[in-house]
C-alpha cells in the first residue's frame, strides 16, 4: 500500500554549533550535517515507507536532513555491510529488520556479525504475518485449513515472498508446530504472489500483512489468522494462529541500528526522538495504513529482541534446511 507523498522539510541551520568539548556537547550539537538512513529494500515497501516517514520526522525535529538511501541486494546484506563499515559517528544508520536475524544463519558466510558489529537504537514497527487464501478455497477457518492440510499431505502448496524471507520462515515454523506437510512456492516479493492468489492460481500465501491487507478488507481474499500474540488492529476480527497452535508468534519488523561503537549519547538521543515519533497519533496512523503497529523501546530492549529473534530463526532455518539462493 502506498501512502501520500510528502517532501522532506528543509530547515536552515543558522546557528553555529559550540565546540564539542565533551561527548554530551557532541550529542547536543548532533546532527550538524545530513544523516543517511540506509534501507536494504526497494522503494515503495513497508520498510522503505516507514523509514521515509521517520526520516521526515527526524528532519523536522533536528533541523537537518535524514535522507533514505536504498541499497538493495543479497537479502539486505549489502545495505547492512555498508553501514557496518561506516564511521560510528551517527551519520550513517541502518534500517535493521527481521532479515538481519534470519540471515545470520541463512547465509553460510557473511562479512560481518550483525549482533557484534551493530548498535541497536530503537524498533520502529512490527507487522503481523497473515495466512490468506482465495475465497474459493474450502477452508473458512484455520482449524479447517489445518485439517485439510493433514488430510492431503504434500498436495497443498503455499507461497511466500521468497526463500529466506520472514514470510518463508514464518510458514516453515507454522508447518513445524502444526505438523503439516505442504509444498513451498517462493515468489519474488509479495506483489507477484498476490497477483496469482487473486487469480486463483495459488492456494495459500503466508507473508507480511502489508501485501494482502487491502484485498482482505475488500473481501477479495480471506484471512485465516494473524501470526502475532495479539490480534491486529487492522484486522481485529481475524483470529491468531496461537489460538489453535499454542505458543506460535512471529512478525515482520523494522528498526534502526548504527555501526558498533557509536557513542551512547547519540544512540540515546536518537532513541528518544524515535520513540517520540512512535507515540505521535499521526505517525501511528501512517503505520496503521501499512497494517503495522509501533515498536518502541530502549536500545537495550531492542538489542535483546534482536538476539532472541536471531536464535529463534536459526532453529527454524536449520530444521527446514533453508539455504540462501
Amino acid at each position: 500500500m502506498k501512502l501520500p507523498r510528502r517532501n522532506f522539510l528543509h530547515l536552515a541551520a543558522g546557528a553555529a554549533a559550540l565546540p564539542a568539548v565533551s561527548r554530551i556537547a557532541g550529542a547536543q550539537a548532533y546532527p550538524t550535517r545530513p544523516v543517511r538512513l540506509v534501507v536494504g529494500y526497494a522503494p515503495g515497501g513497508a520498510g522503505d515507507i516507514s523509514m521515509r516517514l521517520l526520516g521526515q520526522w527526524l528532519s523536522e525535529r533536528f533541523g537537518q536532513q535524514f535522507i533514505v538511501e536504498n541499497r538493495t541486494g543479497a537479502g539486505t546484506n549489502i545495505a547492512t555491510e555498508s553501514v557496518v563499515r561506516a564511521a560510528a559517528d551517527g551519520y550513517t544508520l541502518l534500517m535493521s529488520s527481521a532479515a538481519n536475524a534470519i540471515n545470520a544463519t541463512l547465509y553460510d558466510r557473511l562479512n560481518f556479525n550483525f549482533i557484534r558489529d551493530t548498535t541497536p537504537i530503537s524498533g520502529i514497527l512490527r507487522v503481523p504475518h497473515v495466512i490468506v487464501v482465495h475465497p474459493s478455497f474450502s477452508a473458512k477457518t484455520l482449524p479447517e485449513f489445518i485439517a485439510y492440510a493433514k488430510a492431503n499431505p504434500g498436495k497443498l502448496t503455499w507461497a511466500s515472498p521468497g526463500v529466506g524471507t520472514a514470510g518463508h520462515v514464518c510458514g516453515e515454523l507454522f508447518k513445524m508446530m502444526a505438523g503439516l506437510n505442504m509444498v513451498h512456492v517462493p515468489y519474488r516479493g509479495g506483489g507477484a504472489a498476490m497477483a496469482d492468489l487473486l487469480s486463483g492460481q495459488l492456494q495459500v500465501y503466508i507473508g507480511a500483512m502489508t501485501s494482502s491487507l487491502e484485498y482482505v478488507k475488500a473481501s477479495r481474499l480471506r484471512a485465516l489468522a494473524v501470526s502475532t500474540a495479539t490480534r491486529s488492529e487492522a484486522l481485529p476480527e481475524v483470529a491468531r494462529v496461537s489460538d489453535f497452535v499454542p505458543g506460535f508468534e512471529t512478525s515482520d519488523w523494522g528498526g534502526v541500528s548504527a555501526p558498533k561503537s557509536t557513542p551512547s549519547d547519540l544512540v540515546d538521543k536518537l532513541n528518544k526522538e524515535i520513540n517520540t515519533a512512535l507515540a505521535d497519533p499521526n505517525f501511528k496512523a501512517r503505520l496503521a495504513d501499512l497494517g503495522a503497529a509501533p515498536f518502541p523501546g530502549s536500545p537495550a530492549q531492542f538489542g535483546t529482541f534482536i538476539a532472541e529473534e536471531t536464535e529463534k530463526w536459526a532453529k527454524v532455518v536449520k530444521f527446514a534446511g533453508i539455504k540462501a539462493e
